[in-house]
């Protein structure tokens, strides 16, 4: 017998040769339902592997990344077959088809071009190869045999990929009916175990990512354990097109991206206004948390740069000039200038923590076709700040900047998970720092009782950080917050504190940003408003809709008393119908549209109509003030 233990710690006695699928069973036929993978010993394999040895098992379903792995790596494998069977005179050859975050893909070669009508023959036909159950069998052969098969069938791209393999090495293929792939697995038990698929495009690749290859064919679709979560994402993805924030940025005039500065932003009056919102709330919410903000410059010595480990960690991500024959840099972070201010004089205990806060202009090399929108630019306003303070104070400090993170995405809507961030392999320092700020972290997070994942490996190279991924109104997640414990940089600055001992002691530091870009976080918000933004963050609040040319008085009276109480109002007043009006209002998502004609000219009333909404009601003007005050006193989501 075999000793198999499982996550929960119980161990479990089966005989040698018993497979992963027939242990399930045993455990629970209910669970054997749903899983599609297991983890052997931290391996991901089929659960048609067999136990051998005494081994720790986890069973995978479609809530772990692996278990959704496996399904949509079948997926391609079935999207593979069902162009075989449909395009066998197109000279089909097929390359690499994997599992990615949302779905899958699979590049192929072939005579033919795929249009919109072919994928949904394509879908059609694989979803007859789920209905066939196929079962999906592993197979091995020796590398000169794999050759061999494939060469046989013009196989040119397996050819090629098992050339790159060792000479001795066993090479594996998955079968499933009249279909066989060169493939490392895993796979689930069968076809029939995919009941919700989706193709969604068809794109060009270069063969291994190289323009020097041929480019090939990429079909992209997804695929879901069932049929309404399937539904659930492309409506979401639906949602998602009507949201981009590109798209809305240019209707609503927020902002534009020119060719003459790719990467670089322009802001437009309207993207101003919320922008500087965004900005003077920051500022209001950093006085009441103790912050006091500084300002360092843009481009400093390459030797800060050498000192602060950037040279030689991030200088790809950098650019660089000379002055006065010198090397100099483009701050790609604000840390080494917020360093810089605090070495200017000494500091006893007793000011610790010291919070310096900077709305810093960065820079950073970004390959271009990366770059996205405001979601990935090559210049950004961080809102840093950085906190010296003593060991002691680490763990209540870090409660104190997610007491301030918790409040900022509330005022948003925006819920939040977090996620501690290990050391990654390009970094400074020895094991026992690393040890000690994670340590830290861990243990904030724990005793604050918030729920974490760890991220191996995706630490600053300077520190451990917890990452704060925001959920928006569709669904979707975001990274924005981030909170970096940093025991590295005051030793290599040689900053220092007087303790209450009258010695000099070394300080602990904290790197975090809480929106992290303004200008992605602006671009977040857009999608998340779908452009329809609070009434305390709307470029235009109030738009006044005379009926006719002769209640443009009554109207422009009203603005200029709006705008004495800082409201952002315009008058609409060109010759054209109301209707026409209200439906542009309405196309632009201001907040308010406020009609305005006889009666309301002689009661001193406005007949208000927020957005979104049909129907419409009269107040006085000093009602509307009021209501148009409170809402922006609160920051409501809601007009």
């Amino acid at each position: 017998m075999v000793s198999i233990k499982l996550k929960d710690g119980s161990v479990r006695e089966v005989e040698p040769g018993t497979k992963i699928l027939d242990f399930v069973k045993s455990v629970s036929n209910s669970l054997a339902k749903k899983v599609l993978a297991a983890k052997l010993d931290g391996k991901t394999v089929d659960l048609t592997t067999p136990l051998t040895k005494d081994a720790a098992v986890e069973f995978l379903t479609f809530e772990d990344a692996d278990g959704r792995g496996a399904l949509r790596h079948t997926a391609s494998h079935v999207m593979a077959q069902a162009i075989q069977r449909l395009y066998a005179d197109q000279h089909v050859q097929f390359a690499i088809g994997p599992a990615i975050e949302n779905g899958f893909y699979y590049d192929i070669d072939m005579d033919r071009k795929l249009t919109d009508d072919d994928l949904r023959d394509i879908e059609k036909e694989m979803e007859r190869i789920v209905k066939e159950n196929l079962p999906l069998v592993r197979r091995e052969m020796s590398r000169a045999d794999a050759l061999k098969f494939f060469g046989e069938r013009g196989q040119s791209y397996k050819v090629e990929l098992i050339n790159d393999l060792p000479e001795d090495a066993l090479i594996s293929l998955y079968e499933q009916g009249d279909f066989i792939d060169l493939c490392a697995g895993p796979h689930v038990v069968s076809t029939g175990k995919v009941k919700a698929l989706k193709l969604q495009s068809v794109a060009g690749a270069y063969w291994r990512g190289s323009e020097k290859n041929k480019m090939l064919q990429r079909v992209y679709g997804t695929a879901f354990e069932k049929k309404e979560d399937l539904a659930a994402y492309l409506h979401m993805l639906e949602e998602a097109a009507k949201r981009d924030h590109r798209k809305l940025g240019k209707e609503l005039d927020l902002f534009s991206l020119h060719e003459e500065g790719p990467g670089f932003p322009f802001f437009h009056p309207n993207g101003m206004v919320i922008r500087n919102e965004l900005i003077n709330y920051w500022r209001e919410v950093h006085r009441r948390y103790g912050y006091r903000e500084i300002r360092t410059p843009m481009i400093l010595n390459r030797k800060l740069w050498e000192q602060s480990g950037h040279w030689d960690h991030y200088k790809e991500n950098m650019y660089f000039t000379q002055i006065d024959d010198e090397d100099y840099a483009v701050k790609p972070m604000n840390c080494p200038g917020g360093i810089l201010v605090y070495k200017c004089q000494p500091h006893s205990y007793r000011e610790l923590p010291l919070r310096l806060g900077e709305l810093g202009l960065v820079h950073r090399h970004e390959l271009s076709g990366a770059l996205h929108g405001l979601f990935r630019v090559r210049n950004f306003t961080q809102d840093d700040a950085h906190i010296f303070m003593t060991l002691d104070q680490v763990e209540g400090e870090i409660q104190k900047v997610i007491d301030l993170f918790d409040e900022v995405y509330k005022t948003f809507g925006l819920s939040y998970h977090a996620e501690l961030s290990t050391r990654p392999e390009d970094s400074m320092g020895s094991d026992e720092v690393w040890e000690r700020a994670t340590a830290a972290l861990r243990n904030a997070l724990e005793h604050r009782g918030l729920d974490y994942v760890v991220n191996e490996g995706d630490g600053a190279f300077y520190g451990p950080k917890i990452d704060f991924h925001m959920k928006d109104s569709i669904g979707r997640t975001w990274q924005c917050g981030t909170i970096q414990l940093d025991m590295l940089m005051p030793e290599k600055f040689d900053i220092h504190y007087v303790g209450e001992d009258g010695q000099r002691h070394r300080p602990v530091m904290i790197h975090r940003v809480v929106y992290g870009s303004i200008e992605r976080f602006i671009g977040i918000l857009t999608e998340n408003y779908a452009g329809a933004f609070p009434v305390w963050l709307a470029p235009v609040q109030v738009k006044l809709l005379p009926i006719t040319d002769k209640y443009n008085e009554y109207a422009f009276e009203i603005n200029r008393r709006l705008f004495e109480l800082g409201l952002r109002s315009e008058v609409d007043d060109r010759n054209e119908k109301v209707g026409y009006k209200i439906r542009e209002a309405q196309v632009k998502k201001i907040p308010y549209a406020l009609v305005v004609g006889e009666q309301e000219a002689q009661s001193h009333t406005v007949n208000v109509r927020k957005y979104g909404e049909k129907d419409s009601r009269s107040i006085t003007v000093d009602e509307f003030i009021a209501l148009v005050q409170e809402k922006i006193a609160a920051k409501a989501e809601k007009y």
